[in-house]
């Protein structure tokens, strides 16, 4: 069959995204590796779908799929390039968009300078939500990587993300480090791994490897996961700039029983069809 998608990035993060209201598909693993494929396929970081609302009280159902084929329950930049899609492609006149992912509901805002502002909902902190591993909640942990011994944050945002405090972005070991905690027996569903570089108490320089899909230009919820870790530990005011390597978001977070929302653009590259 011929199924039409929009390739569209946020910061760089690129996304295959498909409208499975208006079409009909069964997605499966094998399918999204092979478009994923950058060489033989479309090429993506993520894919993401457009299904109808799975509950009256949201608009649309928000599905998230990495280029290795696992499902996953959140993706911020996602997010913001999904309500820019269902916009542009007219399946809603809304510019306050209610969707539900596999981890819950959140809520998308269109903002008049074509920004899209997310209310990611409140950070997970306790260790077997999130999960990690870990007897009790800290700000900060400790876990063994080889021969070294490792202090991190643990920090859920609809998925698990760990934190670590770099001098420098520049030269962080993300290729050598990232595989090894993303696969940390700590953290039973794998996880997200931030390298976080504290430029002032407003500013942080990040890089993300992303469980199932390696370092990407920018990582939504890894940027919101890092200026949670970073408040947690005192080294950050509630309004964070993050610069990742394709752009920069704005996070706000007021502490602890507060949201985390996050501004930054989404943009379309190119309309295609496939046939499967």
């Amino acid at each position: 069959m011929r199924l039409k998608f929009t390739k569209m990035h946020g910061l760089g993060n690129d996304f295959m995204v498909l409208d499975l209201v208006t079409q009909h598909f069964k997605m499966d693993e094998a399918t999204v590796r092979k478009l994923a494929d950058r060489n033989f396929g479309v090429g993506f970081d993520q894919m993401l779908i457009v299904e109808p609302p799975s509950s009256p009280d949201v608009d649309f159902t928000y599905r998230i799929f990495n280029a290795d084929g696992s499902e996953v329950e959140q993706c911020g930049n996602g997010a913001r390039c999904f309500a820019r899609f269902v916009k542009d492609k007219r399946l809603t006149s809304k510019n306050e968009i209610k969707v539900s992912t596999s981890s819950g509901k959140i809520t998308l805002h269109l903002q008049t300078n074509r920004d899209v502002t997310v209310d990611m909902g409140e950070p997970v902190l306790e260790p077997k939500d999130i999960p990690f591993v870990a007897d009790d909640y800290s700000a900060e942990y400790s876990i063994e990587v080889d021969d070294q011994t490792l202090s991190i944050g643990a920090v859920s945002m609809g998925n698990p993300h760990g934190v670590l405090i770099v001098d420098s972005v520049e030269t962080a070991p993300v290729e050598l480090l990232g595989p090894k905690i993303e696969s940390h027996p700590r953290f039973p569903q794998r996880v997200n791994v931030g390298f976080m570089e504290v430029v002032s108490r407003t500013e942080i320089n990040l890089r993300v490897f992303e469980r199932g899909a390696g370092e990407t230009l920018a990582c939504g919820t890894g940027a919101c996961a890092a200026v949670v870790s970073g408040q947690l530990r005192g080294l950050l005011d509630p309004g964070v700039t993050v610069n990742l390597p394709g752009g920069s978001l704005f996070i706000e977070w007021s502490g602890e029983g507060y949201s985390v929302k996050m501004t930054g653009p989404a943009t379309r590259v190119f309309e295609g069809q496939i046939y499967l």
